[in-house]
């Protein structure tokens, strides 16, 4: 197989589990999932080894790349809110915020920062606030109302959005009037907040996939880009941060993996294993 990387030396033994974003680390820049990165997932697949695609996207746009997660078929959803049995396309696990605790901090939120927008990611699919400005295509039957409206049952996902303010310092403000209640991260280029339910975060779902399957911490690969794939990578026995990572993610990873459209996941993935 073309394009191999060598094992780095901080690989002991060889991953049980790989666990991999998508957005800037296994999808190119144009959307795709080139050849010989779905060559090498087929390749695990065959080998017994689950590649687990753990993103911050909503099931909608998360089942544009079900295609190759193979045989194994698991995706962790909307940062750890919802585990996808994509063979049997049902949910095996959901992790959602409650709308009483979730009002509470939007209400919260709206005060320290005003011009703070809601949208809310349910299983039906995304819903909006009217001043809620989306940067991605929103269905035709999306709903539009007041947060107080929207948040009528659990959520997968709260988004709030501000478009003045820079993502680190919308982050900043978020986490202080939170205190601790929901999880806060980001991966958008815009100043978007994407809100977990408490102690929701990748990792967290991503330790309880694992444990059910007898697969520990330093038995696991894993690859990401952006703030929210820091509890991951630093979770994780083995963890790569993409050349063209966030600095945070950078810092915190133990190796750097070549850039998401140099097949870097692929590449890296070929050498541990040796493909």
């Amino acid at each position: 197989m073309s394009g191999a990387a060598v094992p780095p030396a901080g690989v002991p033994r060889l991953p049980r589990l790989v666990a991999t974003d998508l957005d800037g680390t296994l999808v190119r820049s144009d959307g795709t999932v080139s050849a010989y990165t779905r060559e090498v997932l087929l390749e695990l697949d065959r080998r017994d080894v689950p590649v687990v695609f753990v993103t911050g996207r909503p099931l909608r746009w998360a089942a544009d790349v079900f295609e190759h997660v193979g045989a194994h078929g698991l995706a962790i959803i909307s940062n750890g809110a919802l585990v996808w049995d994509v063979t049997g396309d049902r949910a095996v696990l959901e992790r959602p915020i409650e709308p009483q605790l979730g009002l509470e901090v939007c209400a919260a939120l709206r005060t320290a920062v005003p011009g703070t927008s809601y949208a809310v990611e349910t299983m039906r699919g995304i819903e909006l606030e009217p001043d809620f400005m989306e940067r991605y295509q929103v269905p035709d039957a999306a709903r539009r109302a007041p947060v107080e409206e929207l948040f009528d049952g659990p959520a997968l996902k709260l988004l709030a959005r501000h478009e003045e303010l820079a993502p680190q310092e919308f982050w900043d403000v978020a986490e202080e009037v939170t205190g601790g209640r929901l999880v806060i991260t980001w991966s958008s280029s815009t100043t978007l907040l994407e809100i977990s339910g408490p102690q929701v975060t990748k990792a967290s779902t991503l330790e309880l996939l694992c444990a059910e399957r007898g697969i520990a911490a330093d038995e696991v690969i894993a690859f990401g880009d952006m703030p929210n794939d820091l509890p991951m990578l630093g979770w994780a026995g083995t963890s790569y941060a993409m050349a063209d990572a966030h600095p945070t993610v950078t810092e915190v990873a133990d190796h750097v993996a070549p850039g998401h459209d140099d097949d870097g996941v692929a590449r890296v993935l070929a050498g541990v294993f040796d493909l």
